[in-house]
Order: structure tokens, then sequence, then C-alpha cells
């Protein structure tokens, strides 16, 4: 079921004799997604004094409220999510933790949008964002459901559109099935099959534990050795691991995950599954087989699925048009504002990507914005 959508009725796009668009919608703010970040963002927005619809707006892609959580799997319960943080001024509260993720926290994203009056227009896909047609230095936002004009952006499309597939020769001929964990059904649907999971995070040790149960024979392998990380992950530590991630951005380079430059918390699954095997891991294939995976030396791991957790890049291609991207193929960020663009924010990008870090960049980012716009003349 597709969700409703709240934009006014499509609008024309000819130009008129002044060269710009008839019928362009114009607000101060363009939000692009509503995730945690865009949701963030426009609490933000609203708190400091800008009006839904009319000084800003919301657009998501997605046919429901919920963000990337909608499209969790469905083993995923709300009692396995790490580090789920509330979005600002309202609490979830009384959530079960044996319900799935994308229904307990879809459900909290909608009473969020309710209780805020943010009105997220969805499904719309964003295409393009480019500069303006007049010479007021506005930005063009060109999407499936007409186009707006705009005197600031907030980017927060997250990661989950762009799964990462890596290449390795011989994929193409083998006779299983291959799967993302952006696809990932949940372990039933593996029980008696030999299962090669790849990568070394958070989804990647996950899979396994859940597969390992249902499946014939599994096979966990990892460009690096995990880092298995004990003790509790203390506040120091949390800001040791963002300005890692940060120095990346700051330098034009495609963002790591923080979760990348944490490791793997050591708790009592993770260990049982490393007693049990579970988590032996081996080092990284050369080749994929029409039956499996091999080896420089000659090893080689007969399997019926390839299953690849290995991670997602950021959705930011609809950005092109500005030249935001360094040579490093990044977009070098100071806080959440393009380095390259002023009018840009990169919300949920890097060292945002996480829930916290994400409420935190929103607030930033309208603030910024409020700055920038308060130095320049709105548009006429």
């Amino acid at each position: 079921m597709v969700g409703k959508i709240l934009a006014p009725p499509p609008v024309s796009r000819s130009v008129n004799e002044t060269g710009v668009r008839e019928g362009l919608r114009e607000v101060d703010v363009v939000v692009i997604g509503a995730g945690q970040a865009g949701l963030s963002s426009a609490y933000h927005l609203q708190r400091t004094g800008f009006v839904p619809e009319r000084d800003f707006v919301v657009l998501d892609h997605a046919p429901h409220p919920g963000g990337a959580w909608q499209f969790r799997w469905p083993s995923l319960t709300y009692g396995k999510v790490h580090g789920m943080h509330a979005l600002p001024g309202m609490e979830l509260t009384d959530a079960d933790p044996a319900r799935p993720s994308a229904q307990v926290i879809g459900e909290y994203f909608a009473a969020y949008e309710r209780a805020f009056d943010l009105k997220v227009h969805r499904p719309v896909d964003v295409r393009a964002v480019r500069e303006g047609d007049g010479e007021d230095g506005r930005l063009l936002v060109e999407t499936s459901d007409g186009d707006w004009s705009t005197r600031a952006l907030i980017n927060a499309t997250g990661t989950w559109d762009r799964p990462f597939w890596p290449r390795y020769p011989g994929q193409e001929t083998f006779r299983g099935r291959q799967l993302h964990t952006a696809q990932y059904p949940g372990p039933e649907e593996f029980a008696g099959l030999r299962v090669i999971v790849v990568g070394g995070g958070a989804s990647g040790t996950q899979h396994l534990m859940e597969i390992a149960p249902y499946a014939a024979e599994t096979t966990w392998v990892t460009r690096r050795p995990p880092v298995f990380r004990e003790g509790p992950f203390t506040e120091e530590f949390g800001r040791e691991a963002v300005a890692l991630v940060e120095e990346r951005v700051r330098q034009g380079l495609p963002p790591k995950s923080v979760v990348s430059v944490t490791g793997l918390p050591l708790n009592d699954a993770i260990r049982q599954a490393l007693a049990d095997g579970v988590l032996d891991r081996r080092p990284m294939f050369d080749r994929i087989t029409p039956d499996g995976v091999e080896w420089a030396d000659g090893q080689r791991v007969d399997a019926d699925v390839i299953l690849w957790a290995t991670g997602f890049r950021a959705a930011i291609d609809h950005l092109a048009p500005l030249r935001l991207r360094e040579p490093g193929g990044g977009i070098r960020v100071e806080g959440t504002r393009a380095v390259a663009d002023p009018r840009v924010h990169l919300v949920g990008y890097g060292p945002s990507a996480s829930t916290i870090g994400a409420n935190r960049a929103g607030r930033s980012a309208v603030r910024d914005i409020r700055r920038l716009l308060d130095q320049e003349p709105a548009a006429v």
C-alpha cells in the first residue's frame, strides 16, 4: 500500500518570459529525507520559528513513516537494536522488545510527525538539486511531484538506498543465490542451505548468529580480522570514534560508519557464538566459482547462498549537479555544512550517522541555516 501524497497538486513546469518556472513553489528550506536526521532537522526548524509548508518542506521517498527502519528484516526485534535514541521533544516509551523494530520505530516516527504536524510529503523522489534559474541564489529541487525553489537545503537521505556490493572475479557465474543485507528476509529462509556471510560489522555477526541454527553450514568471511571490544562504551570513547569519522569528511573522503572504528561489543551472545565456532572468521576469498568461493591457495567452500553484509554508501547522487564531491570521492563537510556550498547541510552523513548524532546535527544545521538566511535577503 502506497502512502497518501500530502503535496499540493502537480504544478506547471513551463517557463515564462522572465525565465522563471511558472508555478514553482518557494520555501526557505527543503529537507530531503524523513528518517531520524530529517525529522530531527524539521523539529529544530519549527522550534526556531520556521513554519511547516510555508517556510520549509520535508520530502521523503519512502511509502510510510519510519525512515530506513521500515525496511529492516522481521527478526530484528526492538530488543536487538543497539543505541536507539529518541527523537528530540518526544520519548519512545513502553516499546515491546519482542516486536519487530520496523513496526515499533515506524509507529513512533508516525506519531512524531502527527504530534508536531510536520506534514511530510511522501512518496516523493528527489531527482536532482541544482542552481536555480534566477539570479537570487536559490537552489532548484527537482522531484517526482513538481519542483521547489529553496534558499537552503538539508540533505538527510542516509545510506539504506545504496547497498554496497563488492565485485569479485567469477561473481556472475555463481549458480546459487546472492543477496545483500538490505534484502535479508530472516533466518528461516536459509534452512538446510550452505551459507557464506561476507562482512565483519554488526549486521554480519547478527545474520550469522541467526542463520546458524537453521543452515546446513555457515562460513564467515571478512577482509580484516574483526575487532571485539570489551567494557562499556564510554562517552569519551564515543567522542574519539566520532572524531575519526569526522576527520575523513573534513578531508573530503567518503565517510566510514562510526561502528567501523568502534569495533563490535563483546556481549554474552557474541561470546557464545565464538565458543560455538559460529564466528570462526576466514580471510576474504579471491574468486567466486559456480558452486561457491575459492582462495588463491586452492582452498574452496561450496555454497548455496552468499549473503553480502558489506554495508552501504551515502545516498547523495541527486546532489551531483552542485559538484560538491572532492577528488577523494566524498563531500568535504565542516560540522554539517558542505564546504563548497554553505546553503547545503548534510545531516546523518559521516560523524552524524547515528541516532544521537543525527539529533545533534539537526540542531546544528538549523542554527547555521538561520544565521545564513538572516544575512541574506529573502528572494522576491
